[in-house]
């Protein structure tokens, strides 16, 4: 797992991203153990074609900055093959694409008025969620579920391992009324699928890849024909093509009801 944006719900996000869109996301990728060392290996080959020696990082390769600078130095086909390459490797590495995408703006307008000072941080809502939901895909094919986040600050660190744990002893923390239509997990099945937590860092391959897949897939909810997730979504890389209900089980857009409305509206004056 990886995360994009603040997780505090009036924190400014900092400058404002060339996308234009304010979330907090959690995610990245499910893995089956047993395809782990093939991963690792196509990972391996590909920064050695590529004479990279360094983690792949997406914001970095996305703007073509600071180890990834070089990028900006090639030819647009050299450019474009890098890309392809890279491309190629997620959708050849046996992995799943799962997040859960908090839109800041959505979140506040849905629980200020109403909570203030004790809404949560969006990390508690975007990992229970997709841990929620990773869960069910375990369950579903009778394997257990580490997870394993991109290690933070401790402060962070702890607040995940403190969610973690309350998922496994009491089940979800959302309200079960409001929640049923999600067909939520009871905490016998929480308490029975989920093994550990252990942070990794950003070395590992599998984070890096988590990395890689997370930016598509937050960006995916404001703009569905965004190339990458688009790309995703034809080669049935992300749950949403993995599952029966992608409402229920599959990637979590939190709080957009702003950005529909925006959209409908954008759709409605293309009409007009």
């Amino acid at each position: 797992m990886d995360d994009s944006g603040s997780r505090h719900p009036d924190k400014h996000p900092g400058r404002t991203p060339a996308h234009g869109h304010d979330w907090f996301t959690l995610g990245g990728i499910l893995i089956d153990a047993a395809t782990e060392q093939a991963t690792r290996k196509m990972h391996e080959e590909f920064c050695c074609n590529w004479n990279i020696t360094y983690p792949l990082h997406s914001s970095e390769i996305r703007n073509k900055s600071n180890r990834f600078a070089w990028l900006g130095k090639l030819d647009d086909k050299g450019r474009k093959r890098f890309y392809d390459e890279l491309f190629k490797l997620l959708l050849d590495a046996d992995v799943i694409g799962l997040a859960c995408v908090v839109d800041r703006p959505g979140y506040n307008d849905r629980y200020k008025e109403k909570y203030r000072s004790d809404r949560w941080l969006l990390c508690k809502t975007a990992f229970c969620i997709a841990v929620e939901r990773a869960t069910k895909y375990a369950i579903k094919n009778n394997a257990k579920l580490r997870v394993l986040p991109e290690r933070s600050s401790k402060r962070d660190d702890s607040r995940l391992e403190a969610y973690f744990d309350e998922l496994r002893i009491s089940g979800s923390p959302f309200d079960s009324e409001r929640e049923k239509d999600y067909l939520p997990l009871d905490t016998a099945a929480y308490f029975k699928t989920l093994r550990e937590i252990k942070f990794k860092y950003k070395s590992s391959p599998l984070v890096q890849l988590a990395d890689l897949y997370l930016w598509p897939m937050a960006i995916g909810g404001y703009d569905p024909k965004n190339r990458p997730f688009f790309g995703f979504c034809e080669a049935k890389k992300l749950m949403d093509q993995q599952c029966d209900e992608p409402a229920k089980e599959g990637i979590k857009y939190s709080c957009f009801e702003l950005v529909r409305s925006r959209r409908d509206a954008d759709t409605t004056k293309a009409r007009d």
